[in-house]
Formats: C-alpha cells, sequence, structure tokens
C-alpha cells in the first residue's frame, strides 16, 4: 500500500461511474463531488483537448477532487504478467462482419468505414494531460498502467485506481502501484475490465459482497465495489464485505446532469426491454447493455477485435439515436436498471447516504 490519502472511504463512500460515451459529463461529476461523493469524467473515446476542456469545466463548478478515467490499450497492459482477456481477430473478420452490417448501413443511411486500423485513444497525450493537470484521481480502465506511468502521476499527486474483475488482477494492480482497485462484477453495465487470464477453474460469483470478499482475501490494498450497485442498502453489503467505497454507474444514468442520450434514458424504464445481456456486437469487446435487436442479431459472428468494432459501429449507433430507435443503440446498464431514480445527482447521492444509515442502524 502507498499509504497516499484517497479522497473517499466509509464516511463518503459514493463514487460515480466514468460512463464512456457520454454518460459521464462535467456537470455530473462536480454534482457528485459538491454533494460529498467524488465524480468521475471519462477519457474514453476523447480526445485530449477535449478531456483538458472537460477537466478546466469541472474546477469551474467545484474545488473540490474529482477522477479521470482512461483505457489502457493492449501495448501498455503487460507488466510481467500474461496479458489475458479477449484475442484480437483478423482484417478477415472485420471484413467479414463489415459485409453483415452492410443492411444495417443501408437502414439508417450511413456509410461505413472502409479502414478500420487499431489505436491507442491518445494514450501518450491523455497520461501527459492528466499529470500536467495533476488531476486528483486518475483512474484506468483494461489493465494497469506502466511503471513510469504510475511514477509520473504520484510525483503530480494524484491517486491511482484500477479497475479489476479477479483477485490476480487485484493483485496485479496493487503490484503495478495502485493506491486503490475497483472490483467491477459481472452484473456491471458497460464494458467489462478483465485483462488477465484466471486460471481455468475460476467463475466469477454474481453476487458483488462475495467477489469483493474474495478479492479482500487476495490483497491488502484499499477495495471499491463496482456492479449492480442502486441503492444504500447495497453499498451497506458491500462495505460489510470489505469495500472502502462504492462505484455506481447505472444509477446515475437517468439524472438530468448525465449526457446519456434521451432514447437511453428512456429505453431503462421502457417495459419492453425486459433483460440486460453481455455483448460484443458493438465494441468487440464484452460489455453489458439492455437486450435489443441488433445485440440479437449480430452477437455470433462479431470478432473480439476492440477498438476496431467500436469504430465500424458508431456511426451506425449514433444515426440510431438520431432516428429514435434503440434497437440499434448500445444501451449500456447494469441489471438494476430497473431501479434507476430521475432524480438530480446531487439528491441521489443524498438519497443513498440516508439509505446507507438507514441500512447500517
Amino acid at each position: 500500500m502507498t499509504g497516499r490519502v484517497l479522497p473517499f472511504g466509509p464516511s463518503n463512500p459514493i463514487i460515480q461511474a466514468p460512463m464512456a460515451g457520454g454518460g459521464a459529463t462535467p456537470a455530473l461529476a462536480a454534482a457528485v463531488s459538491r454533494a460529498g461523493g467524488l465524480g468521475f469524467l471519462a477519457a474514453g473515446y476523447r480526445t485530449a483537448q477535449d478531456v483538458r476542456r472537460e477537466i478546466a469545466a469541472v474546477r469551474e463548478q467545484t474545488d473540490r477532487p474529482f477522477g479521470v478515467n482512461v483505457f489502457v490499450p493492449d501495448f501498455a497492459a503487460a507488466l510481467d504478467f500474461e496479458v489475458g482477456g479477449e484475442e484480437p481477430g483478423d482484417d478477415a473478420a472485420l471484413a467479414r462482419y463489415r459485409d453483415e452490417l452492410a443492411p444495417e448501413a443501408e437502414r439508417y443511411g450511413v456509410t461505413l468505414p472502409e479502414a478500420l486500423a487499431w489505436d491507442d485513444d491518445e494514450w501518450d497525450a491523455k497520461i501527459g494531460l492528466l499529470a500536467d493537470e495533476r488531476v486528483p484521481v486518475a483512474g484506468f480502465t483494461f489493465g494497469c498502467p506502466p511503471p513510469e506511468v504510475t511514477a509520473r502521476l504520484h510525483d503530480a499527486g494524484s491517486v491511482i485506481m484500477v479497475m479489476v474483475n479477479t483477485p490476480w488482477e487485484a493483485v496485479a494492480a496493487a503490484e503495478s502501484g495502485a493506491d486503490a482497485v475497483i472490483v467491477q462484477s459481472p452484473g456491471a453495465g458497460g464494458h467489462q475490465a478483465a485483462f488477465l487470464n484466471p486460471p481455468p477453474s475460476w467463475e466469477a460469483p454474481d453476487n458483488l459482497p462475495e467477489l469483493v470478499a474474495l478479492v479482500r482475501e487476495a490483497t491488502d490494498v484499499p477495495l471499491v465495489a463496482a456492479g449492480g450497485i442502486m441503492d444504500g442498502a447495497d453499498v451497506a453489503a458491500v462495505l460489510a464485505a470489505g469495500a472502502v467505497a462504492a462505484q455506481l454507474g447505472t444509477a446515475f444514468l437517468r439524472t438530468p446532469e448525465s449526457g446519456t442520450h434521451p432514447v437511453h434514458k428512456a429505453a431503462l424504464a421502457d417495459p419492453r426491454f425486459t433483460r440486460t445481456a453481455f455483448t460484443r456486437a458493438f465494441s468487440g469487446r464484452t460489455a453489458r447493455g439492455l437486450a435489443n435487436r441488433f445485440m440479437a442479431e449480430h452477437e455470433a459472428s462479431a470478432p473480439a477485435c476492440y477498438p476496431q468494432v467500436h469504430h465500424l459501429t458508431k456511426g451506425l449507433r449514433r444515426a440510431a439515436a438520431e432516428h429514435g430507435d434503440p434497437e440499434a443503440m448500445a444501451l449500456w446498464c447494469g441489471r438494476g436498471y430497473r431501479r434507476c431514480r430521475d432524480l438530480p445527482a446531487a439528491a441521489l447521492v443524498e438519497a443513498l447516504m440516508e439509505e446507507l444509515a438507514a441500512a447500517r442502524a
């Protein structure tokens, strides 16, 4: 453990998840931080300059700590550990998938990109930005930051958090210098963070407190629990299991400060959407969202090519949203989506803390 002071803990345990793709906004992050939680910006899928502007926007609204989350590209995920996750696909698989999606493109009036190259999501520029801006919390998903990045951000005064899915990933994160790890359960919305292959016998428990307890046995680094947490009783359960805080994403999707598309927000309460499911049809990497037509028709053939598939489908997803059609949108959310509350972010944080107090009592 590094001994760094964390801007969250049992007395202020609410963390707003960094929802890449538009859900996390400066208004949302600032509102959560002002209310006593920890707000997060998502650097994924955004340019470094856009992220710089969003950091400035948060600081205009609050002087409280906040975080910025970055996607770790494959080349940065190896710290003398076997890199797992999903195998990269090949050009032929991508070409076949592009051909399969041609009718979708015609349906929504878009042109699919011809070239689908891998990219690192401006990794170097974003790390430089986090260091220059001395962000209070630097979060990482899809892997551990390399030692030189950890050292640079620690020198800038940042607390480092890494999202993990297993005890083995938690140990790797701690050894890489993480000040805290975010334990993500299978019930979480959006992308699963997996980056190391677990033993063949490993089966992740669906129960988040149980997963937290297993990770707690493997490492003494502070744990944040994530996945399916929707109310104060859920927060109390993960704190009792050994977490110091809870990260909530889906719970904030319907807040007015959220940048979630109105069609997406409406789908969370639409009775025709009855379940969530894992898919890689939208991005090439496993993620959980509302089960819809696009997932049903394309999941079986989608290659494990991230971020190429993300770039292939983003025009389709944008056009579907513009048409008001949720059936071809990536409606990321966790299993607890039916318990989303249409409340301002600050009011939601207050409600969560009141419910937590009642659960503890």
